[in-house]
């Protein structure tokens, strides 16, 4: 019998809501940070065919750890609540919407902004609130326009000029919309941009004048709607990378090879160039299983004047989720972070056809101006999710600070919270907070700093 391998191994869901309390560690927990550590991904219910089952469909979990004082407080993990998630486990829905076509609450990112707390998607799904203790609030309205988008999963806030700013699709339209809203998350201008066959825009990038986008070839087909992802790739689309003002206005288009963007590091302005590093996912991607990709980190440098681009590798690891230090978002940097993630390599399980050696999860650091990479291993069993920079109490330095991930722990089964020294990338971890389940592999989250009940008395 073949088992899915999204249901199996470090994929496998998990089936119940835990909050466990004074969580143990080993090392020591940065006394500075106050705040939370949040990532979701798809943890589904109630599947009914296992053979068929697509994991990004699956219902989106957070899993959290409340962190101040040097101490570990609380986990806590909960499922986003839409109306079919509610039902499924039996509650009320307390208002929550049922629409049976397109009823999926988010599962791809959470963040804060403004002292709230928010899971997003894509595609016209609306971003859900959830409190401070990761319950269900229901839907919102962040980024929500009148012509039906709202803030999608890949939002991107500029610490220099405060802004929010979103490039959302929905399915079935040939237009994509640029949101901009500001810091309290409220719509201050939008520009709808035609986007011809639907592409699967999942990210976009910024720089301080600039807003980039990506035409792939993965293309919406109504023919696929009823399997839930209804994107598959088409040769006869050229994969384009445009440049718009931030302000508005029209967008330049430039040709680039077969591929897809998975996700952005940053981009930012040099001189007349504009330098966009990413992870792109090479020709052929099929979006129903990721795992069959092999993506890379890459540089496309847009040389504004003589309109083209230049296409260079940057590290040909496989890897996903590039990071950057926040305060560096759309402007110059050196360092960023990504993962080497078992969502690209056979899975671990009963079923592993992995050879003995050759796989080992890590987390990476690049040193885009040396062109270096320093890798910190987690081993074959190691399961490491994204890596979120958090900096340090008065940082002098832009890597000065930590990365946080959660690492499957295979001699415990349950998983870590593990915080690592940037600077100190590749020694022991800084600190290892023990989760007392086991937290499958995921997708986005973010460090959210703060207390909304203020100091401690």
């Amino acid at each position: 019998m073949t088992i899915n391998r999204y249901l199996s191994g470090s994929f496998a869901p998990v089936t119940e809501e835990v909050t466990a309390l004074d969580l143990p560690f080993t090392g020591r927990i940065p006394a500075h940070l106050n705040g939370r550590y949040l990532r979701i991904g798809p943890n589904p219910l109630g599947i009914e065919d296992p053979a068929a089952h697509i994991w990004t469909l699956g219902a989106g979990m957070v899993h959290g750890v409340r962190i101040r004082d040097g101490r570990a407080e609380w986990y806590r993990n909960r499922w986003v609540r839409s109306g079919a998630v509610a039902d499924r486990l039996g509650e009320p829905r307390r208002g929550i919407p049922f629409d049976e076509r397109l009823d999926m609450a988010p599962n791809v990112q959470v963040a804060g902004l403004a002292g709230r707390t928010f899971a997003l998607i894509e595609g016209g799904i609306r971003p859900y609130e959830l409190t401070y203790d990761l319950d269900t609030v229901g839907p919102c309205d962040l980024g929500v326009t009148p012509e039906g988008y709202s803030a999608n999963a890949h939002s991107i806030f500029d610490p220099h000029t405060r802004e929010l700013h979103s490039l959302a699709f929905l399915y079935g339209s040939e237009h994509v919309q640029h949101i901009v809203m500001d810091e309290t998350g409220t719509v201050v201008r939008t520009t709808l941009i035609h986007a011809p066959g639907n592409p699967y825009m999942h990210d976009f990038a910024l720089t301080e004048h600039h807003v980039i986008l990506f035409d792939a070839p993965v293309l919406f087909s109504a023919a696929h709607l009823p399997t839930g992802v209804p994107f598959v790739w088409d040769d006869s689309h050229q994969a384009r990378v445009g440049v718009m003002p931030r302000t508005g206005g029209e967008v330049r288009w430039f040709e680039v090879a077969p591929s897809l963007v998975g996700h952005t590091l940053n981009a930012y302005e040099d001189g007349t160039d504009i330098v966009v590093d990413i992870v792109r996912h090479p020709e052929g991607f099929n979006i129903r299983d990721f795992g069959n990709s092999r993506p890379t980190l890459d540089r496309w440098q847009i040389d504004l004047a003589a309109g083209k681009v230049r296409e260079d590798r940057l590290d040909d690891r496989t890897q996903e989720f590039p990071r950057v230090n926040s305060h560096r978002v759309a402007r110059p940097y050196r360092y960023g972070y990504s993962a080497a993630v078992e969502l690209y390599a056979p899975p671990t399980g009963p079923e592993d056809p992995r050879p003995g050696t050759g796989f080992s999860n890590a987390l990476l650091k690049h040193d885009v101006v040396r062109g270096t990479t320093e890798a910190h291993e987690f081993g074959r069993f190691g399961a490491v999710g994204e890596g979120v920079f958090v900096p340090a109490e008065s940082p002098v330095a832009e890597d000065d600070g930590y990365v946080m991930a959660y690492v499957h722990d295979p001699e415990r089964g349950a998983a870590d919270l593990v915080i690592l020294s940037a600077q100190d990338f590749t020694g022991e971890p800084v600190a290892r907070i023990h989760l007392p389940v086991r937290v499958p592999l995921g997708l986005h989250g973010n460090w959210v700093p703060g207390d909304p009940w203020g100091p401690r008395p």
